[in-house]
């Protein structure tokens, strides 16, 4: 499928990087087009996709944008040798990609998105701090019951509803969280400590979280020096 599958890419980008681990898990061949978010975007990307963000898929002769559409495209593409998310072919199956679909959003919205927030959006620490709270105390209310929740035929897997195997769940998350662990190391600097710290506290959200981002597909396309070093760059330029 080399042929079929360009990957338009930029790997310091958690949401182009949901799209890599979907392509990596499923085992799927691509051409990677990296795009220098650094810089405009060239008058060609444009022409891939106006928005000027990454990612972009594109497949024989269409492109699809934004990471959500293009995991969930990767994970229903027909011929697929391995199964991130089953087929909606029976009520079981239809409510686990339902109860997914609210997982993965709750994730975005209550943590994933806190990260810049975090990041680049706090006046101090104290702001810091009190974002972290509202992240942890949405973890233990919102997506811990969630993760608590197993498929009756596969309840002792570390990832979603049970699973031994990754699921689009993970898929969608597991950019960020590698972000947030990695970044939030008390020798970067990068966002308080305290957040890690907590994020251990939560035993049932950790353990899931561990698993995730020891994933090869996860690990594999990030680079913690490099990451550390352009994110400084963008709370440095922030503060012009």
């Amino acid at each position: 499928m080399s042929a079929n599958l360009t990957f338009y890419t930029n790997r310091y980008c958690p949401w182009a990087s949901r799209a890599h681990i979907a392509l990596q898990e499923l085992g799927l061949e691509f051409k990677e087009e990296f795009v220098d978010l650094t810089k405009p975007r060239t008058e060609e990307y444009l022409k891939i996709n106006p928005r000027g963000l990454v990612p972009a898929l594109q497949y024989k002769d269409t492109i699809l944008i934004e990471s959500g559409i293009i995991t969930q495209f990767l994970a229903d593409l027909p011929g697929n040798s391995k199964s991130i998310l089953p087929a909606p072919t029976t009520p079981e199956a239809c409510l686990f990609r339902a109860r997914l679909t609210l997982f993965v959003d709750t994730f975005i919205s209550k943590v994933g998105s806190q990260l810049y927030q975090i990041m680049l959006n706090s006046k101090d620490e104290a702001e810091k701090e009190t974002k972290i709270a509202n992240a942890l105390e949405a973890i233990k209310k919102d997506i811990v019951p969630m993760l608590e929740i197993k498929d009756a035929e596969k309840p002792n897997g570390p990832f979603f509803g049970g699973s031994e195997e990754f699921t689009l769940a993970e898929v969608n998350c597991a950019s960020f969280l590698i972000r947030i662990y990695k970044l939030g190391q008390e020798k970067h600097g990068l966002i308080p400590a305290s957040f890690v710290k907590g994020l251990e506290q939560i035993e049932v959200f950790n353990n899931w979280a561990q698993a995730c981002i020891k994933r090869e597909s996860v690990s594999s396309i990030f680079d913690e020096e490099a990451n550390v070093a352009r994110w400084n760059e963008k709370i440095a330029a922030q503060k012009l």
